[in-house]
């Protein structure tokens, strides 16, 4: 599977949630131009550890259980992994940490946008590359 290692130094620029998350990643190059748009859409229980190590489990369409994401705001990613079927992990510069497994019976999360490869991992893992 295709990391999406494009996204290690874009800002997280937006959060939103209601029976999705939404997380909307923006990095601009050296010479200010933007590089990268995307916008990760996660529609499965997630997990969230804090710089401190504490971790939370997040449901989107859960009421305000989400409501830890928006501390993402403004964070830079650090570092991204995909592993096995498309388990996605990122991490941020203060330590904060995301991972999004897939999910057996329904689509877990996507990345589309512009400057990188598309993602979409569908029930049980990758379903392809998107262009």
């Amino acid at each position: 599977m295709k990391v999406p290692t494009e996204l290690v130094g874009a800002q997280v620029t937006r959060t939103a949630f209601d029976h999705q998350v939404r997380i909307t990643f923006t990095g601009h190059g050296p010479d200010g131009r933007i590089r990268l748009d995307g916008e990760l859409v996660i529609e499965t229980v997630l997990s969230m550890t804090d710089p401190g190590g504490g971790r939370v489990v997040l449901t989107p369409g859960a009421g305000t259980s989400p409501a830890p994401l928006l501390g993402l705001f403004a964070k830079t990613v650090a570092e991204v992994e995909v592993t096995g079927c498309g388990t996605l992990c990122v991490d941020f510069d203060d330590g904060t940490g995301l991972r999004v497994d897939p999910d057996p019976d329904y689509e877990s999360w996507s990345l589309t946008g512009f400057g990188f490869d598309s993602v979409l991992v569908g029930p049980g893992g990758e379903v392809g590359r998107q262009r």
